[in-house]
Formats: C-alpha cells, structure tokens, sequence
C-alpha cells in the first residue's frame, strides 16, 4: 500500500493522519505552519483521498501502511500526529513500532472502543447519485435532510471530484469503508505499552474523550500528557488553530 502524502517544508520529520472521511487537504492550514519548523508528511490513509482503495481496512494494516512509509521515504524516526480515526492509527503504530516514533501527538481520541454513530453519514452519503447531479450546490441540498449540519455536508463533500470525462465520482472508498466500520469502532487490541512522549489533546466541547479514558491511556502510553482547548469541538485542529499549533511545537520543541 504505496500511500499518498503531501511534504511540506524541511528538517525534522513529522507525519499527520486525518480523520474518517477526511484527506490530507483538511490538515493543510496547520501542515503548512508546521512546515516553517519540521519536514510535515500529511498523508492520505487507505480508502481515502487519493490514496489505493482496499477491502481490507483495519488499524493493525493502517499502522504497517505508516510503517511502509516510513521504510520507502527512508525515515529512521518521526513524530507522529493523528486525529480521530487518525489518531488511533498513530497509536496502533507506536505500540507496534515504538523505536520508529519520536514523539506522539493524539487528538481527541481514546484506545477504547467507540458506539458505531456515523449510520446517517454513510447513509446519506452511498444514496447520492452522483451521475444526476450538474454540481457540488445540489448535492447540499439532496443531503440537507439525513445531514443538516452545513459545515458537515461541506466538509464530506470534499471528497467528491471528477472524472476525466468531466463526471462526479468519490474519491472515498465508501463501501468499504462501511464494510470495516465496525473494525474501526473497536478498541485498540494489545498488551503492548509505548513508552515515547506523548501528548494526547482534547477538545473541551467534544464527547470523544472522557476523564475516565485516562486510565487506560496511561497503562498505554506511560509518558502520556493532556491538554484541553476549553472552545473546541472534536476538529479541534480547525476549532482553534492558533492554540493547537503553538501546543503542537512547544511539545514537539520542548527538550527533554
């Protein structure tokens, strides 16, 4: 699995996973700034963005994808940085191959296992048409009713583009993406501990992470650490950029 990235400026190496339904592109605002100080890799995991699509799709094999990476762009180390869905790919990789990371940044996210609750998304989604839409306008509209939310509807209609021949395809693996989504929902399987820093961030307004997760991110990842931005939902990243980028480099700039 060849997966795609984009780089983004020079020196120490950092790889940022995004969330379900996301790509790269969500990360560019803060991939760029991270840029003027590390080598930024924001990356395109398996069945999404313009990554290879796959049937399998299960964090044991995202965390090898990120290990391949790693092998093809020749990185010793890396700091690793993953939201959501992201974030439990970065954790499943520094518990397989904790030698490989630097430090690790989690965003809003806990090991555990989660309630399945994107039902209406996927729904919504896989009843478009994409072939009777004439543009991305009518699309809003035909999801407005199972998605009201219009930053949502934006934000997933990011992965639709066209075809050669001009038509509307996804660049989603959705299907199949569904087909795993149970896989997806469960708690990181193992025994395994990280002893690398780690720095898990949460956003005060989101229902991701709980006071009560800290106990097994503990037993986890040991050198763990928190910080909450009090004003943000679960895109912390996008909720409040400037605070999460200046927590982001002084955690990745403090000296040991």
């Amino acid at each position: 699995m060849h997966l795609h990235f984009q780089a983004y400026g020079q020196g120490s190496p950092v790889i940022i996973l995004h969330g379900l339904f996301g790509s790269f592109e969500n990360w560019h605002p803060v991939s760029q700034r991270l840029g003027e100080r590390f080598q930024v890799l924001a990356v395109d995991q398996r069945n999404h963005g313009r990554s290879p699509h796959s049937e399998e799709m299960n964090y044991p094999v995202m965390a090898e994808d990120i290990h391949d990476l790693m092998q093809s762009q020749r990185l010793g180390q890396a700091h690793v940085i993953g939201h959501s869905m992201g974030g439990k790919t970065a954790m499943e990789f520094a518990l397989r191959h904790t030698d490989r990371v630097d430090k690790l940044i989690i965003v809003d996210i806990a090991p555990r296992a989660y309630s399945p609750h994107h039902g209406q998304i996927f729904e919504g989604l896989l009843s478009l048409d994409l072939g009777s839409f004439q543009n991305r306008a009518q699309m809003e509209e035909a999801l407005a009713p199972s998605i009201p939310e219009n930053s949502v509807r934006q934000f997933l209609l990011k992965n639709v583009t066209r075809d050669q021949a001009g038509a509307f395809r996804w660049k989603l693996n959705l299907r199949d993406i569904l087909r795993n989504y149970d896989r997806l929902s469960e708690a990181l399987a193992t025994d395994r501990t990280c002893c690398r820093p780690a720095l898990f961030i949460r956003g005060g307004e989101s229902k991701y992470m709980r006071d009560t997760d800290w106990e097994l991110i503990a037993r986890l990842f040991p050198q763990a650490e928190s910080q909450t931005i009090p004003k943000a939902n679960h895109w912390v990243h996008a909720d409040a950029p400037d605070l999460f980028v200046r927590m982001v480099l002084e955690f990745l700039m403090r000296v040991a």
